[in-house]
């Protein structure tokens, strides 16, 4: 099977990401004739190229994104190559719909940041290269567009890749690729470009066929999230869900968290077909375990020998979404992987400044804010750090009366204030606890006298 990856498109308003996402399609055969008979017709409404088809119109399906010519919300699209499958998100670059451009950065495993060669590095652009950062993407391709209006002059694209990597030196990116593009012409998109002939590296579409992520490597144990508790009759009990990482094999020794630490052993792995030996990362698969565990829907299923934790106190990273700011001490739910949980925010720590970096004091966390926070839920989630797991490490805020979804967040680590109080054995003898209370010990376990001055 193909690998599958999934990119963002992210830079500042107007530096071609549709464009680019377009001409991805166009230039890979991915877009059908009645689509490009539409985009022709819904070019010369809402176009902006003239009598030529606006490509970015692939992507702006709203009708206030093709009025304003603008990006507003996140478009998802999919496409395949022989050698690689793709869901790229083109998030939106307006700096009011920031929350929206978190939302589609966060299941990346790419970013695809977009600069206008006659602009360069500007403000969104590196609060985008940010806001990845925090999120946990690690590879970046830096597309210098528009290549072609500054008839691509390679110092400009020089100039552009050595201001991003200073900034870029305090980020912890496993890989920075630059490649000098146009999106409107599709130079080095998916065919080398002859006007840039001083470049020798790899087209756009080629290095993402390429490119090897740790979010797409099959490394470390697995981790299957519960779903659902599949009971059609009484001799059959499935759990339902989909592995998270890791590979699980028929036979493998589990334990289920959070539970009694009773281990079994994987007795079956059904798909839709039959059955298999094994299970990869992103496989939807229906788990029959050889006892019956207590297992409900939000447990995760691991290896005995490696099971995931589990905590209520946790240090997390909040994007906020909403107009109504977040607040420390009011009540949310908290739907993390498959289970849902009260919440509350005990503690705002500090709100990171998107342009500097730095940390700032906060009462509050305004919308598009990202803020540092201590949480809690009403029971033991299990869970793992985001930067070890974005399945099981990710969640979101939902409000309880209106259930409007209104911030995302990220576990850093669990605070573990519960599990760090132990009960002292108490030492003190009796005479001297009575001594201390001002009573006269007589050496029986009930009789306990009054001091001489209160006897009646």
């Amino acid at each position: 099977m193909r690998p599958t990856l999934r990119f963002v498109t992210c830079g500042s308003v107007d530096d071609g990401k549709s464009t680019l996402v377009g001409r991805m399609l166009l230039d890979s055969h991915q877009v059908f004739d009645d689509q490009w008979r539409a985009l022709a017709s819904d070019s010369l409404r809402y176009g902006t190229q003239g009598s030529t088809p606006d490509l970015a119109l692939l992507l702006d399906g709203l009708e206030a994104e093709r009025e304003q010519g603008i990006t507003i919300d996140v478009a998802y699209r999919y496409f395949a190559t022989p050698e690689r499958r793709f869901i790229v998100a083109d998030a939106p670059g307006h700096v009011e719909f920031t929350r929206n451009m978190v939302s589609g950065a966060s299941t990346a495993d790419v970013a695809l940041l977009l600069v206008d060669a006659r602009k360069g590095l500007v403000a969104q652009t590196l609060r985008h290269s940010r806001i990845v950062a925090l999120l946990g993407v690690r590879n970046v391709v830096l597309a210098v567009n528009k290549m072609d209006l500054v008839a691509w002059d390679r110092t400009v694209f020089d100039t552009i890749v050595a201001g991003f990597a200073g900034f870029a030196k305090g980020m912890a990116f496993d890989s920075v690729v630059a490649i000098p593009i146009s999106a409107l012409g599709g130079g080095n998109i998916v065919r080398p470009e002859k006007a840039a002939a001083w470049y020798a590296g790899p087209t756009l579409l080629a290095h993402l066929e390429g490119i090897e992520t740790s979010a797409t490597a099959v490394t470390g144990s697995f981790r299957f999230p519960v779903q659902w508790v599949n009971r059609p009759h009484q001799d059959f009990r499935g759990l339902c869900g989909r592995v998270a990482g890791g590979v699980m094999r028929r036979g493998d020794r589990v334990r289920s968290v959070p539970g009694d630490k009773e281990e079994t052993t994987i007795a079956s792995i059904v798909v839709e077909g039959g059955e298999v030996d094994i299970a990869a990362p992103g496989d939807c698969v229906t788990l029959l375990l050889a006892d019956d565990l207590d297992v409900g829907r939000g447990a995760v299923i691991a290896p005995a020998c490696d099971p995931v934790e589990c905590a209520d106190q946790f240090e997390a990273c909040v994007v906020w979404m909403s107009g109504v700011p977040l607040l420390a001490g009011r009540s949310y739910l908290l739907k993390i992987h498959c289970m849902l949980v009260g919440a509350s925010i005990t503690a705002i720590k500090h709100v990171v400044d998107i342009d500097s970096g730095a940390h700032l004091a906060a009462h509050e966390v305004a919308i598009n804010e990202i803020a540092v926070v201590n949480l809690s839920t009403d029971r033991p989630v299990p869970y793992e750090p985001y930067a070890r797991g974005r399945r099981l490490g990710a969640f979101i805020l939902i409000d309880r009366l209106s259930y409007d979804t209104v911030g995302g967040g990220m576990i850093a680590f669990a605070l573990r204030r519960a599990a760090n109080l132990h009960w002292q054995p108490l030492t003190i003898s009796k005479p001297d606890r009575a001594a201390l209370k001002g009573l006269r010990f007589l050496g029986l376990e009930s009789s306990v006298q009054r001091p001489a001055a209160h006897r009646r």
